[in-house]
Order: structure tokens, then sequence, then C-alpha cells
């Protein structure tokens, strides 16, 4: 896109409060405040004298504002081609908003939640993908956190199912997601599913959960997001990724896309006519309160454990030597 074009749009979206600006007015008053300190630290160091400090902190102040400034137009002209891209594609293009509404994992924790970047589709069934920030903590603790994110809206409510990839996994094999499960509602799959993902459904949903996760819908599973966290919940299939996406790639939106396409179409068709049968009624678009959710678990009881037995293994080896 052009300047002229960045620039008008620019103008178009000023009264927009999804399009605030204070992140780059912020930038500009924190490097105008870093100078004057810098100003004031040199006067005391050296003995300059003031004409000398204060041509030293323009320059700086002239270097200063021109990043902000340059940081600014990159992010515009971001904005401007994604809005562009949407609008070409049918969806609604949001730099940035509350983030709230979903039931996801990642949706409900921290503090500060806000989505950027997301291109929504509202019709013919709902499609919304771009990246979640939260943070976590306070003081020397506080943590931000960047998630990637695709939500897909489903025909029907299921049980909460979560498919942990192993490929995202941290120390010891410990979950990514801000949530761990508890381990006794792990299923396993046949084949080399298990090798990808870690399945948690909840307890006595095992055979609802082979109904939805057939051997076709497993292999494009595998195929298509074993890099990715897969969340299904109430009436929504969620794909997370531990790293935001880079929206400006096409590739990016060909991936996402084709697991709509792919994954997301299946999955559709697979539970278009599912029904708890704990409900006793299939024309009830519900499940029952002991499917709705997975239960929590620790997330640092299987990094324990194997701690724990690489200790015994340790002792076992150490009295062995000592026993030389």
């Amino acid at each position: 896109m052009t300047r002229a074009e960045v620039r008008r749009f620019r103008r178009s979206r000023r009264a927009d409060p999804a399009y605030s600006d204070l992140g780059g007015l912020l930038q500009a008053l924190i490097a105008g405040v870093g100078v004057l300190v810098v100003a004031f630290l040199l006067v005391r160091a050296t003995g300059a004298s003031a004409l000398t400090v204060t041509l030293l902190a323009l320059v700086v102040g002239v270097v200063a504002w021109g990043l902000v400034s340059a940081s600014s137009g990159l992010r515009w002209r971001r904005r401007a081609r994604l809005h562009a891209f949407g609008e070409a594609n049918g969806l609604a293009y949001t730099p940035q908003s509350p983030a709230g509404g979903y039931p996801g994992a990642i949706f409900d924790v921290g503090s500060s939640r806000t989505t950027l970047d997301t291109l929504r589709r509202l019709s013919p069934r709902a499609l919304d993908y771009g990246n979640l920030r939260y943070t976590t903590g306070s003081g020397k603790q506080r943590r931000t956190h960047h998630w990637g994110y695709l939500a897909l809206q489903l025909d029907r409510r299921l049980p909460h199912m979560v498919l942990d990839a192993r490929a995202n996994n941290g120390l010891f094999g410990a979950t990514s997601l801000p949530t761990a499960f508890s381990r006794d509602q792990v299923l396993s799959l046949e084949g080399d599913f298990d090798r990808h993902f870690t399945l948690y459904c909840p307890r006595e949903y095992e055979r609802d959960a082979l109904y939805v996760f057939t051997p076709d819908l497993m292999a494009l599973l595998i195929d298509e997001s074993s890099a990715y966290d897969v969340e299904i919940v109430e009436n929504w299939m969620f794909v997370y990724s531990t790293s935001p996406f880079e929206l400006t790639a096409a590739a990016t939106h060909h991936r996402l896309l084709r697991i709509v396409d792919t994954v997301g179409a299946k999955t559709i068709t697979q539970t278009d006519r599912y029904a708890d049968e704990r409900i006793g009624d299939r024309s009830v678009d519900l499940v029952a309160p002991r499917g709705q959710r997975l239960r929590s678990g620790a997330w640092w009881a299987a990094p324990l454990a194997v701690l724990a037995i690489v200790g015994v293994l340790l002792w076992l080896l150490v009295s062995f030597l000592t026993s030389m």
C-alpha cells in the first residue's frame, strides 16, 4: 500500500477506539522522559554546559521521535493491509479489543486480556482468528503471555475435550496450556495418534470421544494441526498456537484456513448429529453437567514424578557404586 493510502486509512479511523494509538503516544512519552533524564545525568556527572547538554538532548530527542514515528507508520501500514485483506475476503478486521466471551482455556486467565489483529466472519458460521495477549502475576513475577488462536463455531454442543499437542510441550512434557487437566481423564487412541496428542475427555465420556475422533479425523489432525493444541468446548472448536500468528504472511492464512477446511469441516460433519445420551432427549442441544468441563489437575505432577524416578535411579546407582 502507498503512503497516501495508509494516510487516508489512518484519517478514516481516527474516531474508532479500536484503532487507538495510545501505545505510540506512550512510546513517545517514555522516549521524551528518557532524554530529559540522560541530559540531567550528563550535567551532574560531567559539568558540561547547559547549551551543550541541550543540543545533545535535542539530537537524541529527534532520533527517538523518528524511531517512534517510524514504528507508528509501520503499525498503521500493517493495519491498513489487514483491513484491506479482510474486506477482500469477507472478514471484519479489528486491531485490538477486550478479550472475552469465549469458553476456551486461554480466554479466562490473567488480566488485561486483549485480542490483537483479529479477523472475523459471522456467517455462514462464525469464524475468528488472530492473537491474544494477557498478563499474570504482579511485581517481579508479572509476565505477559502471547497466543495465536482460531475459533470455529460448531453445530452442536459437545463434551469438553482437549488435544494437548506434544510438539509444543515444555520440560518433562509439561503442558503449554494455562490450565493443566487431571491425568485420569486421558484417553488413549489407536495408531500413532498418542505420539502427537494427549487427549483429555471427561470420565464416562470415552465413548463420546471415540464417536468424535474417528480415524479419518485423527489423520487430519496429525497432518494439519499437530503443532497446535485443540480444544472443543460447548459448541466451539479452538486451535491454539503458543506464539502469535504472523498475519501479514500469506502462508499463515493458508495454513489456518486449510485447518478450517479439513479438520474443522470434518469435525462439523462428524458431530452434527451428536446428542448426549445422559440428557435423554436427542432434540435437546445440551451436555450433562459432568461432561461440560474437564477437571483441572496440577501442572507440576508429571515433572515431579519424572524427578522422583530420576532421583530413585540416581540413588540406586550411587548405592551400587559405593558397594563395589
